[in-house]
């Protein structure tokens, strides 16, 4: 009798045990993280990150605020467009994107005007930390 108990014990075990242990289990997806390279595409949501961190810092107006979200959306745009055009790191690409800053310069300081903007030059480091963070 003790043989035939053990016999079912064993087997009542091999199958609960089959359950968990043979069935392959749904492996979680692996932790990517992207890594942007100077040759990397701006993400979108850099445009809308700094505007906030701007209108925060510098007290900007809603006006102001769609305002520069709409200069550096453009921005980023006309960016992007260059990286796909030209080849990294080519005087053709440095040069557009010197175009597209100079541009972006001159709209952002007759937006913000002379004392906001001369504010958001001697902040902009910091600026660009802050919208670092939030982008994480």
């Amino acid at each position: 009798m003790r043989p035939v108990r053990f016999a079912v014990v064993l087997s009542l075990s091999l199958t609960a045990a089959s359950c968990s242990i043979f069935h392959r289990r749904e492996k979680p997806a692996p932790v990517v993280e992207t890594v942007r390279t100077a040759e990397s595409p701006t993400p979108p949501t850099a445009a809308r990150d700094l505007a906030d961190v701007m209108a925060t810092d510098l007290q900007l107006t809603p006006e102001q605020t769609g305002r520069v979200r709409s200069i550096l959306s453009n921005t980023v745009t006309q960016a992007n467009a260059a990286k796909e055009k030209f080849p990294p790191k080519s005087p053709q690409l440095l040069a557009e994107q010197k175009r597209i800053n100079a541009t972006s310069q001159r709209e952002l300081q007759q937006t913000l005007g002379p004392a906001k903007f001369k504010q958001f030059i001697a902040n902009q480091r910091k600026m660009a930390a802050e919208m670092q963070q939030r982008q994480k």
